[in-house]
């Protein structure tokens, strides 16, 4: 891995990404709606190199089955060890809807945070993948108050 001069921070190779994204509780994806730009919170799950996550009748159903490019950031910090870490992929968005393929998205470690129905599976396959980790600003004991 290597270290940006001009940040300190350590850029992620592809491994360490998807290990850090297998451990987040929650992603961010980003889309365009409408034309306008949205941005959700989704309990998503690494399945090999892509991500899947369950979604119900909406605005992000419409946005990922309209305009198939999204971003999606996870972020984690080790209080312990006072470092922080970002990961964002980009890529192209699929609502599941071969019964084999809904089968095995039923069969993976997704949890939701709401008991909203979400009977959409939309899987996002990776373009480009990229991480940072760094020591947080209170790891440096220079925590904001």
């Amino acid at each position: 891995m290597d270290v940006d001069p001009r940040t300190g921070m350590t850029i992620l190779d592809a491994d360490t990404c998807w290990e850090l994204l297998a451990s987040a509780d929650v992603v961010r994806l980003a889309v365009v709606a409408a034309g306008d730009l949205e941005i959700f919170p989704v309990n998503a799950v690494v399945d090999g190199h892509t991500l899947v996550f369950a979604t119900g009748e909406g605005t992000k159903l419409a946005a990922v089955t309209i305009a198939r490019d999204v971003v999606l950031e996870a972020d984690g910090a080790d209080a312990a060890r006072g470092v922080a870490w970002s990961v964002v992929v980009k890529g192209r968005a699929e609502r599941l809807e071969r019964f084999a393929d809904i089968y095995r998205a039923e069969e993976l470690p997704l949890r939701s945070w709401t008991t909203h129905p979400k009977q959409w599976f939309v899987r996002v396959r990776p373009a480009r993948i990229t991480g940072r980790r760094f020591v947080s600003a209170a790891g440096r004991g220079r925590g904001r108050r």
